[in-house]
């Protein structure tokens, strides 16, 4: 995948910028990078150009622009990725609670999902996985570990155990077509599911795939799906990026 060439930040963004003002120098540099970002002058996928070029443009020190950045990082307008720099994030994903599938809901939302597939193989199931299935332990299962990317940056950590007549489903089938897609098209009809959310730092591993600093938050969801015949059909652990991913639920009163 080409990485995006740097996008030099116009002065006119920053004309009005008033060193005399007791607004701090940090909030109006981010507060005029998030305007062009919301006016869409700065589109998704843009990448800036290095805090240091910024900082001797506008005759401001290092640490001024980095907090500027890091403002917008923390609001989930900006990403920092290894090697490539800070990009306009593509949009943060709100997800409802639903049974759906993350490479759904991204197509839904005019995303472009890709998968790295991590992890294809045949296990016999720990205890908690062979009961989440309704396995024994000395079945086969299939154990799946992919990294989902949104238009090329990556979104989550997602891990999957199926039971034993899903075996023989392919490394192709899963770089190209979500889960959930995948069992639709074997005639699957998932009808219910039992769902965990939670939050925790990443591993090591996971801050890496993720590109978040090490031991970073993550969301997590623990998630059991049944077909309509109420057989256990996957069960899944999954972690997100909290800055590029919610869950959205609607509350009634009884």
């Amino acid at each position: 995948m080409a990485t995006p060439t740097e996008q030099i930040l116009p002065s006119k963004f920053f004309m009005d910028v008033d060193r005399s003002n007791a607004i701090p120098l940090y909030f109006q540099i981010s507060s005029r990078i998030e305007s062009a970002i919301q006016s869409g002058a700065l589109p998704p996928g843009t990448r800036l150009e290095n805090e240091i070029a910024l900082g001797e443009r506008l005759g401001l020190s290092r640490p001024t622009v980095r907090r500027a950045i890091q403002e917008l990082v923390d609001k989930g307008l900006l990403v920092r990725r290894r090697g490539i720099g800070t990009q306009v994030v593509q949009g943060r994903l709100s997800r409802k609670v639903e049974l759906t599938s993350l490479h759904d809901d991204l197509t839904s939302l005019k995303k472009q999902p890709t998968t790295e597939l991590l992890l294809h193989e045949l296990i016999r199931p720990d205890a908690r996985v062979a009961r989440a299935l309704s396995v024994a332990t000395n079945d086969t299962v299939l154990h799946l570990k992919r990294l989902r990317f949104s238009d090329g940056v990556p979104l989550g950590v997602l891990e999957n155990h199926l039971p034993p007549g899903f075996a023989n489903i392919t490394p192709e089938d899963l770089e190209s077509h979500g889960l959930y897609q995948i069992l639709r098209a074997r005639g699957v009809t998932m009808r219910v599911a039992h769902q965990r959310i939670g939050a925790r730092a990443a591993s090591a591993e996971e801050s890496k795939l993720l590109e978040i600093p090490n031991r970073g938050a993550v969301l997590t969801m623990d998630r059991t799906a049944f077909n309509n015949s109420g057989l256990p059909i996957e069960f899944g652990r999954h972690c997100y990026r909290p800055d590029l991913y919610s869950f959205e639920t609607t509350l009634v009163d009884k």
